[in-house]
């Protein structure tokens, strides 16, 4: 066995190859993600000569543990506490990993023999220790942790030790930091046991305590799909599991005698389960046991106040105080931040890195995303109708690049307009079109066009506003458009003309605007009916250096290849070209096994995502799930041609890639929907005002604004002020009050974000 102790490379594929020399079995893990997606991963064994089509493309590196790597196990540290003590109770080792918000947290061994071990609290159920063994894997350096952090590479030797002296090592660990928590007391007692609470007036028996639970559960609302439905199930499990301390496998087994009947559709065993964990194990407002010291039995007509737990439900803060309470938004706000497009998913190898370089080099103020789109949509368009995957999905991309004012939106274009001058393609260049039926009609003179739009957002405004049926129009078109591509279109009558059809419409559109302005012109029409979903959106960030304009021809290269699909005649052509609206059969492009297994757990996770979504009731989150494995195939159908040319092959790192980057754009995309999208003008307008106070929040803290300053930014008529201040205090998401001057003078009308810990607020005269 190899026993290279030193580890040099931050690339990957150059990480694997050293990991595998030293005797361990590796497997690709999607990037910034903890969990292998290959289906039978465990019994992966990859040699060194594998690895180049598995690791090629941004992934993280997993170790498959145990005997795959001849006994290498790791020792997981998940609380701060067993970290602490860690040294005391387990055997030294050269070889230890972590991150920066935990560092040593894996403490790695060769222990042949060794089981998978878990230890867990048996109050809070969080993880304490695991022992990792054969079945397990676990992510190293250079791997990215979701929060974005780096894992450390794993330079050190594992220290040899016994199976059964680390199992017993783990185990007292384990136990000593039960013991620190929660004193030295029997496991039962331990679970029953209240760590937060305050003594209590009276001791309830087991059955009175459920008898009361049970009738406080009946007085919480159901769950109904669409109407707030998760927030409500997760109050109900809060309630049992927290309010009333009880034990989470009873808890559940209530939930789903006495809570379930009631719900429209009522939840799976698994899908309760993960609620009533999910209640017992996050952090809560209140103390553990809080409904115990509460009167025995809730009063028949007394309203239960659930909007704290629907609160936490929804797990979205707009700002360090303020929580939304509403879980029946359009748009679904529980999705975390995954923050821009990381540079290491902007590359293809090939045509589209080429050109994404030469314009980066000639760009006045270079910029990576738009630069990496702009090419992306050129060579959808270059292989308009002549390629296609075993699904008939194309490559008719509708890509949409968000970038403030001066960042370089018009460079791509240009570069992409040059590109096809010089291949003697501007036939397929379209300009901008006033109605539907100009895009049909340039669509009849050529079946494959790129759609250039700038400040596109006017588009989307016109489609939502104004009531031109041109206008409209362009809205149908552009969702009829993305999935004709692979049949024909009907052409509209036409005074004095004969009826036809257009065979394998392909337009691409590469659309730019700025964010405020985007998010601005949508509607909920175009949410829901999935004209958001079909596009990939993709935010260009800062602004780059500038440096001098260095406007030439393009490279040969990048010339011969736009030549090159452009005269390629794929075998069932015939004597059609592509400029033909004839019926042309365009090259199948096949995938390979591993290729088909990764887009196929793609496809799985998108499931998974769009069935939560239903049963939260978001249709435009529905729809963008939707869409999101047809643009993961047209990427990856892309990225294919890219490297490969005229003879394309969809392999592993193809997927990989494209079912990455569609996952991180999705995600940022529901993020700042949840942000900047609104359904109406009053609802942005007090948006604006929580964002106004949470600004002065952070200058000033927990003092009160005058409401004459909030007037003074945001220059509405008063009525409207009044409105907007009124709506914010009902949902508790604002405090407002008249506050006395020190002198003489009259009293001031002041607002604040909402301080629900009023013993530490500014004391004010409140308003009734």
């Amino acid at each position: 066995m190899v026993t290279q102790t030193e580890m040099r490379s931050t690339v990957p594929l150059e990480a694997a190859r050293e990991y595998v020399r030293r005797g361990w079995s590796v497997v690709p893990v999607p990037f910034k993600q903890k969990r292998p997606v290959l289906k039978e991963w465990e019994q992966l064994r990859l040699a060194e000569s594998d690895l180049d089509q598995y690791f090629d493309q941004p992934a993280n590196v997993g170790l498959i543990l145990g005997e795959p790597s001849h006994g290498l196990v790791d020792v997981d540290l998940d609380c701060v506490e067993a970290r602490a003590i860690a040294a005391n109770y387990l055997p030294p080792t050269p070889a230890k990993t972590g991150r920066a918000t935990a560092t040593d947290s894996h403490w790695w061994y060769y222990a042949v023999g060794a089981k998978t071990v878990q230890h867990r609290d048996p109050v809070t159920k969080q993880m304490i220790v695991e022992l990792r063994s054969t079945g397990g894997q676990t992510v190293v350096g250079p791997s990215i942790h979701p929060t974005g952090q780096p894992y450390d590479v794993l330079r050190g030797e594992p220290a040899v030790v016994p199976a059964e002296m680390l199992t017993s090592c783990v185990e007292e660990l384990a136990k000593r930091v039960i013991e620190l928590r929660h004193g030295d007391q029997p496991t039962a007692a331990v679970r029953n046991r209240n760590p937060q609470a305050v003594d209590r007036h009276r001791v309830d028996s087991p059955s009175d305590i459920e008898r009361r639970a049970l009738a406080y559960l009946d007085k919480l609302p159901p769950a109904i799909s669409g109407n707030g439905g998760h927030a409500a199930t997760y109050a109900a499990a809060t309630v049992l599991v927290h309010g009333f301390e009880i034990d989470p496998d009873r808890a559940l087994s209530l939930l789903l005698d006495h809570f379930n009947p009631r719900c429209e559709p009522p939840w799976s065993e698994k899908e309760l389960r993960h609620k009533v964990t999910s209640a017992a194990t996050k952090p809560h407002s209140q103390s553990r046991g809080w409904l115990l010291n509460e009167q025995r039995e809730p009063s028949p007509d007394s309203v239960v106040d659930i909007s704290a737990l629907v609160g936490q439900a929804a797990e979205t803060t707009l700002s360090p105080r303020i929580e939304v309470i509403n879980d029946d938004r359009p748009i679904e706000p529980s999705t975390a931040d995954p923050g821009p497009i990381p540079d290491d998913l902007l590359h293809v190898p090939g045509f589209v890195d080429d050109v994404t370089e030469f314009t980066l080099a000639t760009a006045p103020y270079p910029n990576r995303p738009l630069a990496f789109v702009g090419a992306i949509a050129l060579l959808g368009t270059l292989t308009g109708r002549k390629v296609r995957e075993p699904g008939n999905v194309r490559t008719n991309v509708q890509i949409l690049a968000l970038a403030s004012s001066g960042v370089g939106k018009d460079w791509p274009r240009k570069v992409n307009a040059s590109v096809l001058l010089h291949a003697e393609e501007t036939r397929k260049l379209a300009g901008k079109s006033a109605s539907g039926e100009g895009i049909e009609d340039r669509l009849i003179g050529h079946p494959i066009i790129l759609k250039q739009d700038d400040e596109i957002d006017t588009l989307f405004e016109n489609m939502r506003d104004n009531k031109e049926a041109r206008y409209r129009n362009q809205f149908g078109m552009l969702l009829e458009l993305y999935g004709e591509a692979g049949g024909w279109r009907a052409i509209r009558d036409r005074a004095g003309e004969k009826s036809g059809l257009i065979y394998q419409p392909h337009l691409v559109l590469f659309g730019t605007t700025t964010p405020g302005e985007f998010y601005a012109s949508l509607s909920g029409k175009m949410l829901n009916k999935g004209l958001l979903a079909r596009l990939i959106t993709v935010e260009a960030g800062e602004r780059g250096r500038r440096k001098r304009a260095d406007w030439r021809d393009p490279p040969e290269s990048i010339i011969a290849i736009a030549k090159q699909w452009s005269t390629f005649w794929p075998p069932g052509w015939g004597n059609l070209s592509d400029e033909s609206c004839g019926q042309a059969t365009p090259l199948v492009v096949p995938l390979t096994d591993d290729a088909q297994r990764a887009l196929d757990a793609f496809a799985d996770r998108c499931d998974d995502a769009y069935r939560d979504s239903a049963k939260r009731g978001n249709e435009p989150v529905m729809a963008i799930w939707a869409r999101a494995v047809e643009k993961a195939t047209q990427l990856a159908l892309i990225y294919a041609c890219s490297k490969h040319g005229i003879t394309p092959v969809i392999e592993h790192p193809a997927v990989t890639w494209a079912s990455g980057f569609v996952e991180h754009t999705i995600r940022r995309t529901i993020h700042m929907l949840g942000r900047h999208f609104h359904e109406s003008e009053f609802e942005q307008k007090c948006q604006q005002v929580i964002e106004t106070l949470t600004m002065w929040q952070r200058e000033h803290g927990i003092e009160w604004m005058p409401s004459r300053d909030i007037a003074r930014k945001h220059r509405w008529p008063q009525k409207e002020h009044d409105a907007i201040r009124e709506t914010l205090a009902v949902q508790e998401r604002i405090e407002t009050a008249f506050m006395k001057p020190d002198g003489a003078g009259r009293p001031k009308h002041v607002c604040r974000l909402f301080c629900p810990d009023t013993e530490f607020c500014p004391k004010a005269v409140r308003t009734d």
